[in-house]
């Protein structure tokens, strides 16, 4: 079974095979045509069907494949012909190509047909240089291929587009191609390909433009009889010469021109049209069709002009060209324009050729054009008319707007608005203002100019109803009378005053009704801060309104206004209610005023005062305070109610500060006022810190005083013991007197002379008698006396055997004397004349004489003066700041310490008695010891 269908299937693949081949005799030459303009190549061979087939191409020259693909024919089974189409890339007049084909099918594929060749323009036949395509129209933004083919045995140079050098690719021996792609609008001359070679140049042009784009075309009728169409041209082709657009309407030839709307006369009406747009790259096709009296679009009206002018209107008249016109229900517009203001109106009647134009003002000059169009089956407007222009005549002007504005209660001004261009019927010439006072005072007129605004109006008893008359005049008549009594005055203080803000470009001001307004209202606004010499503006409000808004566009921006509400009746006008308002908030331009700093304990009060009105520049809300830093503001508070004006710091520290107060409006705060204080200590505090320094002194006193008694035996003996006095040797023959010390009157010092005793044998010192001769030196000491008490010493008794220098007098006096140079004096010391023995008075010194600070052995020791000079003994002299020796080993050692050096101004030794057994307690106070015992130490 499997063996008798394989056999059966083969037979098949046999005869298919050989009806295949029966099929298409592809052995025969393929035809070829071809389309040098669209570069297209139709390939055409003789087929029983449709099938696949595979398609190659190759330029012939050099036998590069250019196409290889399977492709599905088309049949024409009328002549049993399958045909396929290539388009190339480049002109077809480049080079020649070379087409074989070969069928195809699932189980089969056929042998290639011989080649058929169509030819180039590149054969050996043309041996001159050529560019292709020549005079091509392309559209914007496609793509054009050129070639360039250079003469037999000539050199291929380059290509240029638009002197552009461009990269050419080679297609044969003697072609040379280039591509450009998305290609731009062309000059209206086209642009230019050039080829070069070795020994020639030759070039060819393309134009790129758009096809046609033509629209909306509308056909309608002027006189009724003809048609007239329209349409509108679309972009410009930039196509241009005979490559222009080309119209033709319902088949006839309609000429054209640059205009975006294209109109022409087409005779006699027809109900439909056609236009064909048409240039080398495309066309279009534009269709309309109507009736003759649905498409009417009248012509200009013609000799228009003015007739019949008066104050109030005037009459328009106008002719047609047309006697069809006569009949045709027409509707037309006038426009009227005056001062840059328009004003159309309509009137509509058959055959309209004349119209009355009414409510005109008086005394103006209006310019006019007219306009018609079919009332039934309304197409569109005609065309407007030429301009003509008239002037209205004169008229009565209106009625002023009038306000009387008191400055005072006698005085103010009779103010009154100017007549607008529509208001005056003419020009104006002035104005007159009657006022009409008491039955026994009369009236007064006065006639003021044209460009006078107010009158000033002078009461003598304001108790008197006064009446105000004022008219305007132009140069033919009169107004009436615009009259109004005369208000009372209210100052602006009399009446509570309430805010109002700016909304929507405006004040919206609104009161209840009043019994006082039934003649209407008056909103008076004026400067709050303005003197006498104030810009008044006012509003008259109709009877039964109770609201007006004020606009604030001609208002000063951050400058207070004053609102006024006036009732009027036939007694008079009455002040119902005043508001204050701003159109602009601003910032105050001033800081607060007067702004100080007082202390009051540990607390600042801050006190200052209002911003002036005109600087306020808004409604002040309150204050800012803030305690100034070195490059910052601390806030503290914020103060709410504009009319507190002091706030308190407390509880601050003893140190300096700054304070800034600003005041501030809805627009933000003012630059802020500045005020420093230093805070000091303040006087109950002072009192209280002296009381506790007072209280605490005296305790601590107290307690010094009575610890002082209690241990007054160890204070005394501790800083104030008794000092011993001096005691004499037995040996001394006699009992010395003590010694008195008494100041001069000038230095506080005892001087001493040296006398020569003969009987002794030597000299001796004897005290100088006081000046006043009583100075003994034995009288008691006086406690009562301003005077330093005198200090009273008792010389110690040396050995008789003792010798004695002759000059240790001399030596003694003269340090004395000396010693008076350094505020210290060694006074009262008597030294026994014995010590002067003439005999001995080169063997000893005398032992009792005082030697006062004589040189230690560390101490320098000066050079000796001559033993002849008075004074100058063997003592040395005095030295200050040594400690007390003997000048030498041989010296005469004494006893005991004769005494110590004082000083002039102190009754306290100097120098302590060194063989005292309390010299431990020889530093003592001056003040302390005599405060604790009240008496003079001896």
């Amino acid at each position: 079974m499997y063996i008798w269908l394989s056999w059966v299937m083969l037979v098949t693949l046999q005869v298919r095979k050989g009806l295949c081949l029966e099929d298409f005799p592809l052995s025969q030459a393929i035809k070829l045509e071809k389309d040098l303009d669209s570069h297209t190549l139709y390939i055409k061979w003789r087929c029983a069907h449709p099938g696949l087939y595979d398609v190659e191409i190759y330029r012939t020259e050099f036998m590069e494949s250019v196409f290889n693909e399977t492709v599905e024919a088309r049949w024409d089974k009328n002549n049993g012909l399958c045909q396929w189409t290539w388009t190339s890339q480049f002109p077809l007049e480049c080079t020649s190509h070379s087409v074989r084909i070969r069928s195809r099918d699932p189980l089969h594929v056929g042998e290639w047909s011989p080649s058929s060749i169509t030819e180039g323009k590149d054969i050996p036949n043309n041996s001159k240089i050529q560019v292709y395509p020549q005079d091509k129209v392309v559209l914007v933004g496609s793509s054009t291929s050129f070639c360039c083919i250079v003469g037999e045995g000539d050199d291929f140079v380059k290509m240029m587009y638009e002197n552009r050098n461009e990269r050419e690719l080679r297609l044969s021996r003697r072609s040379y191609a280039i591509t450009r792609t998305n290609q731009s609008a062309s000059r209206p001359s086209g642009n230019n390909v050039v080829c070069s070679s070795r020994e020639a140049m030759y070039g060819a042009t393309i134009f790129v433009g758009y096809p046609p784009g033509d629209y909306d075309l509308t056909c309608d009728t002027r006189d009724l009889e003809s048609a007239e169409c329209q349409w509108k041209v679309g972009r410009d082709t930039r196509l241009y010469g005979r490559r222009k657009t080309r119209y033709t309407l319902n088949g006839r030839n309609v000429s054209s021109s640059r205009k975006q709307i294209q109109t022409i006369q087409v005779g006699k009406w027809e109900s439909s049209w056609i236009l064909v747009a048409e240039n080398p790259l495309g066309n279009v096709e534009l269709r309309d069709s109507a009736q003759l009296t649905d498409r009417v679009h009248p012509v200009a009206p013609g000799d228009l002009k003015a007739g019949n002018v008066n104050a109030w209107n005037v009459t328009l008249e106008w002719t047609w060209p047309f006697p069809t016109y006569k009949d045709l229900p027409l509707i037309c517009q006038v426009q009227i324009t005056a001062n840059a203001h328009s004003d159309m109106r309509n009137f509509s009647r058959p055959g309209l050729s004349q119209v009355s134009l009414l409510d005109l003002q008086p005394y103006e000059t209006y310019r006019v054009i007219v306009r018609c169009g079919s009332q039934n089956n309304f197409w569109k407007w005609g065309d407007w008319s030429p301009q003509i222009s008239f002037q209205t005549k004169m008229d009565r002007p209106e009625v002023p707007d009038i306000w009387i504005w008191m400055k005072s209660a006698n005085a103010g001004f009779v103010l009154w608005k100017p007549l607008s261009r529509s208001e005056s019927h003419g020009v104006i010439t002035g104005y007159e203002v009657t006022q009409e006072r008491a039955p026994e005072d009369g009236q007064w007129t006065y006639v003021y100019p044209m460009s006078q605004r107010n009158a000033t109006l002078i009461l003598q008893d304001n108790s008197s109803q006064s009446v105000v008359y004022v008219r305007a005049k132009n140069s033919e008549f009169h107004s009436n009378y615009s009259r109004l009594a005369v208000p009372k005055y209210w100052p602006d203080t009399e009446d509570p005053v309430y805010e109002v803000a700016v909304r929507d470009g405006g004040f919206d001001l609104s009161w209840p009704a009043s019994a006082n307004g039934t003649l209407g209202y008056v909103v008076e606004w004026v400067n709050t801060a303005c003197g006498l010499d104030c810009t008044v503006d006012w509003l008259k409000v109709p009877d039964g309104n109770t609201s007006a808004k004020i606009p604030s566009r001609d208002l000063i921006a951050g400058v207070r206004y004053t609102f006024s509400l006036f009732g009027l009746s036939d007694e008079g006008c009455e002040l119902l209610q005043r508001w204050h308002g701003y159109s602009k908030e601003m910032v105050p331009a001033q800081s607060v005023l007067n702004l100080e700093a007082n202390q009051y304990k540990s607390n600042v009060q801050l006190t200052w005062g209002k911003i002036p009105c005109t600087s306020q520049r808004g409604f002040v809300r309150g204050y800012n305070i803030y305690l100034v830093h070195i490059s910052s503001l601390r806030f503290l508070t914020n103060i709410t109610d504009p009319n507190v004006m002091s706030y308190t710091v407390k509880k601050l520290s003893l140190s300096s500060y700054k304070f800034t107060v600003k005041a501030y409006t809805d627009a933000g705060e003012d630059g802020g006022a500045t005020v420093s204080v230093n805070l000091g200590p303040y006087s109950d505090f002072l009192i209280v810190e002296i009381l506790v320094s007072l209280g605490s002194m005296s305790l601590f006193f107290a307690l010094i005083a009575g610890v002082c008694y209690k241990k007054r035996n160890w204070v005394k003996k501790a800083f104030y013991p008794d000092i011993p006095e001096p005691k004499l040797p037995d040996e001394w023959t006699a009992t010395q007197a003590p010694l008195e010390v008494k100041p001069s009157p000038h230095s506080m010092v005892q001087i001493m002379e040296r006398q020569w005793d003969s009987g002794k044998g030597g000299l001796c010192t004897v005290p100088e008698n006081d000046e006043d001769g009583s100075g003994t030196g034995n009288e008691p000491m006086d406690t009562d006396s301003d005077e330093p008490p005198l200090l009273q010493y008792y010389n110690q008794v040396v050995s008789n055997s003792s010798e004695v220098h002759p000059g240790s007098d001399s030596s003694s006096s003269t340090s004395s004397l000396a010693s008076a140079n350094t505020d210290v004096t060694y006074t009262g010391i008597q030294i026994s004349g014995c010590c002067y023995n003439a005999a001995t008075e080169e063997s000893a010194e005398c032992p009792g004489s005082y030697r006062p600070q004589m040189l230690s052995e560390g101490c320098q020791e000066e050079p000796q003066a001559d033993l002849e000079s008075p004074g100058l003994a063997s003592f040395g002299g005095y030295r200050p700041q040594c400690s007390w020796k003997v000048d030498s080993a041989e010296a005469l050692s004494f006893d005991s310490s004769v005494g110590s050096p004082t000083s002039v101004n102190s009754t306290q030794f100097l120098i302590p008695d060194v063989s005292t057994e309390d010299s431990r307690n020889t530093s003592t106070s001056k003040w302390f010891p005599s405060f604790l015992s009240g008496k003079t130490m001896k």
